[in-house]
């Protein structure tokens, strides 16, 4: 998954030789996530990566932060996934992250921030 600009500081400057080396060398190009992200399409372990067999989209080998700490690059909180498994497994990271910055926004623009579970609770 490409890093986003704003991000970029976060990885060490070798980020490119750790990435490569855990999906070439430890992974040997195969989708280490063995359910870490708990999908069920079969794509973990594959090795014959190159385009989907449903879509006929290009499969890319990533290299996920199990703890979604950029900085910490230990080979044991690193993962190589597919793209699909490291964004089922990111998925509640990304929803997160978003709640936060949309609560960010609001609070800046003078307004109140009321996720969707205070509204259940209120019977709205």
């Amino acid at each position: 998954m490409p890093i986003r600009p704003s991000q970029r500081d976060r990885y060490p400057k070798d980020w490119p030789a750790i990435s490569r080396h855990i999906r070439l060398d430890r992974a040997h190009s195969r989708c280490e996530c063995s359910g870490h992200c708990g999908c069920h399409h079969g794509w973990c372990g594959r090795e014959d990566y190159g385009t989907s067999p449903e879509t006929g989209a290009r499969i890319i080998l990533t290299v996920a932060h199990l703890d979604h700490t950029p900085e910490n690059c230990r080979g044991d909180n690193l993962l190589a996934m597919c793209q699909r498994c490291h964004l089922a497994y990111d998925r509640d990271h990304h929803a997160q992250t978003r709640l936060k910055t949309q609560e960010r926004q609001l609070l800046e623009a003078g307004q109140e921030f009321l996720p969707y579970d205070n509204l259940v609770q209120k019977g709205q």
